[in-house]
């Protein structure tokens, strides 16, 4: 009984130290740059993330009917008006590129207007999870977001709640 238990805690200790490893492979990751985004603003105006280069940005995966991202758009609002005109050490000044999955341009447009949501740099491919940005950013759940500094590599993932302020202050210039 004993050299079972030994096996199965063996086997489970194998299994745990693969799946970390593919975990920490998921691309792209800390320290890749961003690949490229191209997206329609609701304007229908062609937006590009590498237009953006020399900023700060955060990359934000959103939709109008993700309850957690409206929340945490209130987050990303305040930081973005606190920190949008600051130098930073890895960037010059920070914005917002707001990827949505929505699949209803109306409902879109008016969670951006609800949201008072004031950077300029909203896209929508209207396809949900099928949109071709959710495959090369490789994500799975909303909200998700990457912070990006001047030269377009990503620093940070995940920066949710006080997270985000907390990391623009600890990058800010002297």
């Amino acid at each position: 009984m004993t050299n079972i238990r030994i096996s199965v805690f063996a086997l489970v200790l194998i299994l745990c130290t693969a799946f970390k490893s593919h975990v920490t492979d998921i691309k792209p990751a800390v320290g890749d740059i961003a690949p490229e985004i191209i997206l329609r603003n609701p304007d229908g105006k062609l937006i590009k993330l590498s237009d953006l280069r020399g900023k700060v940005v955060l990359i934000d995966f959103w939709a109008g009917w993700c309850r957690t991202c409206r929340i945490e758009n209130n987050t990303i609002r305040q930081a973005y008006d606190s920190y949008k005109d600051k130098s930073f050490d890895i960037g010059e000044g920070f914005t917002v590129y707001s990827v949505s999955l929505d699949t209803d341009q109306a409902a879109w447009q008016k969670a951006i207007v609800n949201d008072r949501l004031s950077w300029p740099n909203h896209g929508c491919e209207f396809k949900k999870w099928e949109s071709e940005i959710v495959k090369t950013y490789n994500f799975t759940y909303l909200p998700h977001n990457l912070l990006i500094d001047g030269k377009g590599k990503i620093m940070y993932k995940g920066l949710f709640g006080n997270k985000l302020a907390e990391t623009l202050a600890k990058h800010m210039a002297e």
